[in-house]
């Protein structure tokens, strides 16, 4: 007997049935591909994984913030929940009900908080670490003196520049006593004034590097008087002290090698410099001869002019008049000045003798003048005289007879004499006429003019008129 086939809801609803049978479980594993918290929902999508094997994981916003847990990639998490199926899509999730970091999350879960403390003070800003010299004459190295860290730096620093003194500040760098023998290591290094203070250690597991994740190293770190250089672990591995040094090197002999400058690249690179100077200054030099050269040869031609023209100048000047015979010039400009003088004085009497005539002239020609113009212009002036006094009765006669119209007109509009026949006017509480009953309410105060005053009332009903069909 064939079997009938299914539709894919129907298969799908058999697996969400039988996915929903399973009971609630635990499951721990690593955070893979975190998506969250959504920016709508608030939910948290991510997978978790283990070395052979990895899951999609569902966190409700209620649950994620529940938790006190922030999620990210790496972390090592343990969940209770079930599987779900989703219809639409036939994906099978794990819906967490509650989460919570598991072994080194949650160090460094507590790391990370410490770390964003720090930074939110400037501890880690770039602009507050202070420069490390290029050439250090002393370092002072603070790590255990039991391991062979210290073999290490010293053997780095004796290899590249021997001429770099080196004090050595013994502490312990693992454990629960190791943050306070670190941060009296950097007290005491820092006594001695060295150009610079190595702070190293060996790699190890995240656990075994955890005192250099301690706040109170961290700020020993940034309150150090004299720059701190780091070298903790191995090339993977980053610290708090590493973010809050003044400069942090990836290895303990990557850190002893940014303080002492290699003294055969050093001397290699002297050499160089050297013959690169002395033959830009050889260079320099010709050029600067040659210049110097053409520049004599120029200022020669030049002085030369120079010379050739001012003595000209000179013995030009040397033949003017003035400088051979200076008398002579005086005497022609004095016999100038005596015959401009007797010109000016001819010339002003004749000049005084033509304007008078010519005013006399012109007085007689005013005086006729003005005798034309004014016997007209009085006789002018008489006859509108005469004719304005004949026009003005007859005018003001017009402009009375108009006033008096308009005055009785506006007697007849006056409401005083419509108030003086026994009418009253009455002013509502706004103080405008109250023209209609429907203006006034029972219990208005009012306003009632009559003839010889006025008085107030009170409005007691308001009766409309009745209406004409």
């Amino acid at each position: 007997m064939a079997v009938r086939p299914l539709s894919v809801s129907a298969a799908v609803g058999l697996a969400r049935r039988t996915v929903e049978d399973i009971p609630q479980i635990q499951v721990i594993g690593e955070v893979s591909g975190f998506r969250g918290p959504n920016a709508r929902s608030g939910h948290c999508y991510f997978s978790v994984k283990d070395e052979s094997a990895a899951m999609d994981v569902i966190v409700w916003r209620g649950v994620y913030q529940g938790s006190g847990v922030q999620l990210r990639d790496g972390l090592e998490v343990t969940m209770s929940g079930s599987f779900q199926v989703y219809e639409r899509s036939g994906r099978l999730s794990f819906v967490a009900r509650r989460l919570s970091l598991a072994g080194e999350g949650l160090l460094r879960q507590r790391v990370a908080e410490l770390a964003r403390r720090l930074e939110a003070e400037g501890l880690m800003d770039p602009a507050r670490k202070r420069p490390v010299p290029s050439f250090c004459e002393r370092v002072c190295v603070v790590t255990s003196l039991s391991g062979a860290v210290i073999d290490d730096v010293k053997r780095t620093l004796a290899r590249r520049n021997p001429l770099v003194r080196i004090d050595v500040v013994g502490c312990s760098v693992q454990g629960p006593d190791a943050p306070a023998t670190i941060v009296e290591g950097l007290r005491a290094a820092a006594a001695s004034a060295p150009d610079a203070v190595l702070l190293v250690r060996g790699g190890g597991s995240f656990e075994d590097l955890m005192a250099f994740n301690d706040e109170s190293v961290a700020r020993a770190v940034a309150a150090c008087p004299v720059p701190v250089v780091t070298g903790i672990g191995h090339e993977p591995d980053h610290s708090i002290a590493d973010d809050v040094a003044d400069r942090s090197c990836s290895t303990p002999t990557a850190a002893a090698e940014s303080v002492a400058p290699d003294t055969v690249s050093l001397t290699a690179a002297l050499d160089r410099w050297g013959q690169r100077l002395a033959s830009s200054f050889s260079h320099r030099l010709e050029g600067e001869s040659r210049a110097l050269d053409v520049l004599a040869g120029r200022m020669g031609q030049a002085l030369g002019a120079r010379l050739s023209l001012e003595a000209a100048r000179v013995e030009a000047l040397a033949a003017r008049p003035v400088l051979s015979g200076p008398e002579a010039v005086v005497d022609a400009r004095r016999a100038t000045v005596e015959l401009m003088a007797d010109d000016l004085a001819g010339a002003m009497e004749g000049l005084l003798r033509s304007h008078g005539a010519s005013l006399d002239v012109q007085g007689s020609r005013l005086g006729r003048a003005a005798s034309a113009v004014t016997a007209p212009s009085l006789a002018a002036l008489e006859s509108l005289s005469g004719r304005l006094g004949r026009a003005a009765p007859s005018v003001t006669r017009r402009g009375e007879e108009a006033v008096r119209r308009m005055a009785a007109s506006l007697e007849a509009l006056s409401p005083l004499k419509v108030i003086a026949r026994g009418y009253a006017i009455v002013r509502g509480p706004d103080g405008a006429v109250a023209s209609s009953v429907a203006s006034l309410s029972p219990g208005d105060s009012v306003d009632v003019s009559v003839s010889d005053g006025s008085f107030t009332a009170t409005v007691a009903a308001c009766t409309p008129a009745p209406t004409t069909r």
